[in-house]
């Protein structure tokens, strides 16, 4: 419930402080005495559009503050968690409104979007008057009474459970039927492509793997080069062992020659031995080192091969494998497509088969939440002098036109006078009729749920007394369910409200005026009640009267 609300600086209202209690309270007060400047100024708590010119002549910003006791169990709570806002059942609304027109938003003083403190201020208060056409012009809101009254938040949230499923069955199936006629346009192109890759048999770092060997072996190159031409000087045909060797054998058989220069033949001895030693130390070398131009071209070969490849299909090479996958899929795809497609047909029938079931399963319930909200709103109408008028739930079914919240059309239709024609409340009903229509409709539905706090401005504008003390009644019997604000002229209405606030206009200085509100006790009470049925001159006979009234709810 709206427990209290603070206003600065907005038109009128220079400094105001406001505490309410549970029940009903009214408002009232000489024409012109500030109550459409209260409603403004909470409206603007609530998220309604700011407007430069509610701030207050003379001052750069306007400020009102609404505090608001939640009962847990409330929406609200949920919708304040998910954007991070912490509370203890207690929800602060502030809006700060300068005079150039910007403003600013909070709720328990953290910063917020008008949109999420309008969303929040929705959930809490409902305002409503002659003109008020928030709930009763949309028919999707019509529909929204009807389940909240009939008490169908379960079937309507299994409604929109299947039809999220049944999209998804339908988004499913649409996804392979693409995917397959995209197969089908590649096939070709799929199966020589995935037949190329699998020639090639890339793998992933192969790339990479190859240029490290071909520069390791391009650097080795001009080693292998040097070292090759050594060997060939030791081992090819213009080496010195054949030579050598053969000197060496014919002096080694000869013992005359052998007796002269033994150290020489041993010399040419030792000198073939380091010379064989010399050819096989670099013959070792050259096949140490990491170069051999046969492994080289072939890496070369590959690494063309890659890169070619990875040109044609404009992937990295290291990607190769991971395409050839998707190819490979896509191919199979192909082939298993009819069989996957029959499964997800089958699931689409399924889901809209369960979709349907609880569709209709809701329609039925709320054919005869509509015949109890009809039964319910006529017996209030009597009394409101509207015993004449006919309230209809006006209900229309299309199977075929299924969404998330059924398949049903619901429109609240009345009619005024008998031989009239029924149609959309709003077009039909006059001010007076609608606020009283509305009034009954509120009545109707307030155990079933509503926003904590209702505000009613005026609805009882234009009726006599015997009209006005049914509104009383009927305002009083909601206020048992939820807290009732009451904007009023009727001392009928006036009288039946647990508080009464009055709302004047006092001096303030010699050339300015301000609105004050003011909670009234049990005397000042029955002379504003006797103010309101007397007028200007306040007689002892309106005095008695009131007191009368008074006496009369207690």
């Amino acid at each position: 419930m709206l427990s209290s609300l603070t206003i600065r600086d907005i038109v009128l209202i220079d400094r105001l402080h406001i505490d309410f209690a549970s029940g009903l309270t009214v408002l009232t007060g000489e024409t012109g005495a500030g109550k459409s400047i209260l409603l403004d100024s909470l409206s603007l708590a609530l998220g309604a559009r700011g407007d430069g010119g509610l701030v207050r002549s003379g001052c750069h910003q306007g400020q009102v503050v609404a505090q608001f006791d939640i009962p847990s169990g409330h929406g609200v709570h949920r919708l304040l968690a998910e954007n991070g806002i912490d509370e203890d059942g207690t929800v602060i609304l502030k809006r700060l409104q300068n005079a150039d027109g910007r403003s600013r938003a909070f709720i328990n003083d953290n910063p917020v979007s008008v949109g999420l403190l309008r969303s929040i201020g929705h959930r809490l208060v409902e305002i409503h008057g002659q003109h008020d056409d928030r709930a009763l012009v949309d028919p999707d809101s019509h529909r929204d009474i009807l389940d909240l009254y009939g008490g169908l938040e379960s079937e309507g949230a299994a409604v929109a459970k299947a039809f999220a499923h049944w999209r998804d069955a339908q988004s499913a199936l649409q996804s392979q039927k693409d995917a397959m006629e995209s197969a089908r346009r590649e096939f070709d192109y799929l199966t020589a492509s995935a037949a190329e890759l699998e020639t090639l048999a890339a793998e992933e770092g192969e790339e990479e793997a190859l240029a490290e060997r071909r520069q390791t072996m391009m650097a080795h190159e001009k080693v292998a080069g040097d070292l090759s031409e050594a060997v060939d000087l030791l081992g090819g045909q213009g080496s010195p062992i054949p030579p050598i060797a053969d000197l060496w054998r014919r002096l080694e058989r000869k013992d005359e020659i052998k007796r002269l220069v033994p150290s020489a033949i041993d010399a040419l001895g030792r000198a073939l031995d380091g010379l064989e030693d010399a050819r096989a130390a670099l013959e070792t070398a050259m096949r140490g080192t990491d170069y051999d131009p046969v492994v080289l071209e072939q890496v070369e070969e590959r690494l063309f091969a890659l890169r070619a490849a990875s040109r044609k299909f404009s992937v990295a090479s290291d990607k190769l494998p991971a395409l050839l996958d998707a190819m490979r899929s896509d191919l199979q795809a192909l082939e298993s497509g009819e069989e996957k497609l029959g499964a997800l047909e089958k699931a689409l029938s399924d889901a809209r088969e369960k979709l349907d079931k609880a569709a209709v399963r809701l329609s039925r319930k709320r054919q005869k939440a509509g015949s109890d909200l009809e039964r319910a709103v006529a017996a209030e109408l009597p009394d409101l002098k509207l015993e004449r008028a006919r309230f209809t739930v006006g209900i229309e079914t299309d199977a075929e036109a299924v969404r998330a919240t059924g398949i049903d059309t619901v429109e609240f239709r009345v009619q005024t006078n008998p031989g009239t024609k029924p149609g959309p409340i709003m077009k039909v009903a006059s001010g007076g009729e609608l606020s009283r229509f509305l009034l009954a409709l509120k009545v109707s539905i307030a155990e079933r749920g509503s926003a904590p706090t209702l505000i009613f401005d005026e609805i009882d504008t234009g009726v006599g007394g015997a009209v006005a003390e049914a509104i009383g009644v009927r305002l009083e019997r909601l206020s048992a369910a939820v807290q009732v604000l009451s904007v009023t002229h009727a001392p009928q209405v006036a009288a039946r409200a647990r508080g009464h606030m009055l709302i004047r206009k006092d001096a303030k200085g010699k050339e300015e005026v301000v609105t004050r509100v003011g909670a009234l006790d049990t005397d000042t009470r029955r002379e504003e009640i006797a103010r309101m049925l007397a007028g200007a001159r306040i007689t002892e006979e309106a005095r008695a009267a009131a007191a009368r009234l008074l006496d009369g709810t207690a």
